[in-house]
């Protein structure tokens, strides 16, 4: 599935003591191979330290360096672990800043810094060398000769393809990285030497998740510690690792011993967002300079311990200030979406069936606030409650008293009778409690929504969420069917913390309690007779399986793209302890059966606005034949 374990570490030095910086890199790499890592980035010129002014123009440190530099590749001798850390490099009549980059006893290649800062407390350029326009050179070592050096190497070892830049690269208009990337490297480490300032962290993380984000890429991120000089300037040891815009692993600053962070990166991940992304492809061809693709091999990639974070609601922030900023920013898209819906069309009024359920409450709550955004009188909201065969005390309630209390104009249709004739009309038993004795409600409130809203010059407002059209789990022509569908991209996980959020921030508390009661009473469509305790018969997640399950699996599947392996893999662990792995296995395969079984439906989807990353909307993110076989997923 192609992880892979990637770490940075920062070692204790001694400002231009050698032999003793030497030591701890060295103490670091044997940590770093009992974690099981496989690319090990240190801090910029940590052999030397940052800090040596004029020292890095003595020759003595600059030969002791390369000592140095042997010593380390003698350590990484059967470790399998990719090795990356600054010294300085005399080339020709300049001297560089530059990563080494180590595998298995040999420096792989060495790249440059390629731009020198030299400004405010930095003034690189008294020593070093800017390496921007070096590529395809080579150079000498007393310990191997013909060593590839240059900005525009990339070193492979089957997915994973690693390349490097020295701290102030990242701060320029167009980082090296940014290169690389389009050359094919997906993961990037960055040596740097970064001193504290006030706020300053802040900005470097936001560097680096930026830069993490816009290339499709891991980033991590080492920079030198507390032990370099402080004659002006103070250092923390900062280290990060962030994937794809998101952060990994941090580490706390102004830590006083050798330190060491490793996170799990996902290449499969990295590499299908580049295929997804056109823009990426396009500007693949538009590089400077041709990169030299330096290849060297793992032995074993395999995680020991998979301590990757994975979490089993990836449509739902589990912070609770970001879920509640998540949630107003959905409110907003909805009802401006809705807004601009019902101002086009010259509608005077919404229509909308009301169930005492998840999906049709959030969906109210937006036609409320949209026609309190608008100015709109609430009584042309037509909320309709249309009981039949299983609808239950406890939903019928809900529905008539949400509806009263919001004053909307409430009218109550009652199907049974209309369904009765309409089984005796097409010659379906009332008694077989099948596939059609469903529809057939299904359809005949449908039928009663749109022909109100025709009446009364109004729209239909659907309710369905993206969790069902995933699985087909609507009446096609039914509730599959509306004018404008509101949370058609709105998964159920989600569903529930949206009225959650309008039941603690948005409405009082009469209101309030009747959203919360609404989220706790079970999924349900009440197509069949209610049980002899008039409770529900007939729950949703009993039949197709739990829907933080579906919602995990959906993600998954169309975000990523991942293989039937990979998301059962992940989901045996989200879930460790909530589902064994045979259910996971077992609702899997419920869910690609619907997924693929079910996608006439949604080629026949209304409108709706897209809220999140994910939408099924035929017009739009997902376009697939209806008659796809699903054999290779099952």
């Amino acid at each position: 599935m192609n992880y892979i374990r990637v770490g940075t570490a920062c070692p204790t030095t001694r400002v231009a003591d050698i032999q003793y910086n030497t030591e701890q890199i060295c103490k670091l790499l044997e940590q770093g191979f009992s974690l099981n890592t496989k690319l090990l980035v240190f801090p910029e010129l940590c052999i030397t330290s940052y800090t040596c002014g004029d020292l890095f123009l003595q020759q003595q440190l600059i030969e002791q360096a390369k000592r140095a530099l042997q010593v380390i590749c003698t350590q990484s001798i059967g470790k399998d672990m990719l090795i990356v850390v600054g010294a300085p490099l005399h080339y020709l009549n300049a001297l560089y800043n530059c990563a080494f980059v180590i595998f298995e006893g040999k420096v792989l290649g060495i790249i440059p810094k390629s731009f020198i800062p030299n400004y405010t407390e930095f003034y690189e350029k008294r020593w070093f060398s800017e390496g921007n326009n070096i590529i395809d050179k080579e150079v000498d070592l007393p310990f191997q000769n013909k060593i590839p050096f240059g900005i525009n190497l990339i070193f492979s070892s089957g997915y994973y393809k690693f390349s490097f830049e020295i701290c102030e690269d990242l701060w320029v208009v167009i980082p090296p990285s940014s290169n690389a990337v389009l050359a094919g490297a997906n993961i990037i480490g960055n040596l740097s030497a970064s001193n504290e300032l006030v706020s300053k962290s802040n900005y470097r993380r936001d560097l680096v998740l930026s830069q993490s984000a816009r290339c499709y890429c891991a980033y991590l991120y080492a920079s030198s510690g507390v032990f370099e000089s402080t004659t002006d300037l103070v250092f923390s040891g900062h280290m990060l690792i962030s994937e794809n815009g998101s952060l990994l692993k941090e580490n706390r600053r102004f830590e006083r011993e050798n330190e060491i962070i490793t996170a799990i990166v996902d290449v499969d991940r990295l590499n299908n967002e580049r295929l997804r992304n056109t823009s990426f492809r396009t500007h693949s061809f538009k590089m400077p300079y041709d990169f030299i693709d330096i290849k060297f091999q793992y032995s074993n990639t395999e995680i020991a311990v998979f301590d990757r974070f994975v979490d089993k609601h990836p449509f739902v922030p589990s912070d609770p200030k970001y879920r509640q900023e998540r949630c107003e920013e959905i409110f907003n898209i909805q009802t401006a979406g809705l807004a601009k819906r019902i101002q086009h069309s010259g509608a005077k009024k919404a229509v909308i069936g009301i169930s005492g359920g998840l999906d049709s409450t959030l969906a109210l709550l937006v036609v409320i606030k949209t026609f309190d955004m608008l100015g709109l009188s609430r009584e042309n909201i037509v909320t309709v409650t249309m009981p039949g065969f299983g609808t239950t005390d406890r939903t019928y309630n809900n529905a008539v008293e949400l509806c009263m209390k919001l004053n909307t104009d409430l009218r109550e249709i009652n199907i049974v009778n209309a369904s009765l004739q309409h089984f005796k009309d097409i010659g379906h038993p009332a008694e077989i409690h099948d596939v059609t004795y469903e529809n057939v409600q299904a359809r005949e409130r449908t039928q009663i929504l749109m022909d109100i809203a025709n009446k009364e010059n109004g729209l239909v407002i659907g309710t369905g969420d993206l969790s069902e059209l995933a699985l087909g789990w609507c009446t096609y022509n039914g509730d599959h069917m509306s004018m404008y569908g509101i949370n058609s991209s709105i998964p159920k996980t989600l569903v529930r913390y949206l009225v959650e959020y309008a039941a603690l921030y948005v409405f009082d508390k009469v209101i309030s309690d009747i959203l919360l009661d609404v989220i706790d009473t079970p999924v349900s469509p009440e197509l069949l007779p209610k049980d002899k305790n008039g409770e529900i018969s007939q729950k949703t997640e009993d039949i197709i399986g739990p829907y933080e399950l579906h919602d995990f699996f959906l993600y998954y599947f169309i975000r990523q793209g991942a293989t039937p392996e990979k998301i059962c893999f992940l989901a045996i662990h989200a879930f460790q302890g909530t589902y064994s792995e045979e259910e996971i296995k077992k609702w899997f395969n419920k869910f690609i059966s619907r997924f693929f079984t079910q996608q006439f439906k949604r080629s026949a989807l209304p409108d709706g606005p897209k809220v999140g990353t994910i939408s099924l909307s035929p017009r739009g993110d997902w376009r697939m034949p209806s008659d796809a076989s699903m054999n290779s997923w099952i």
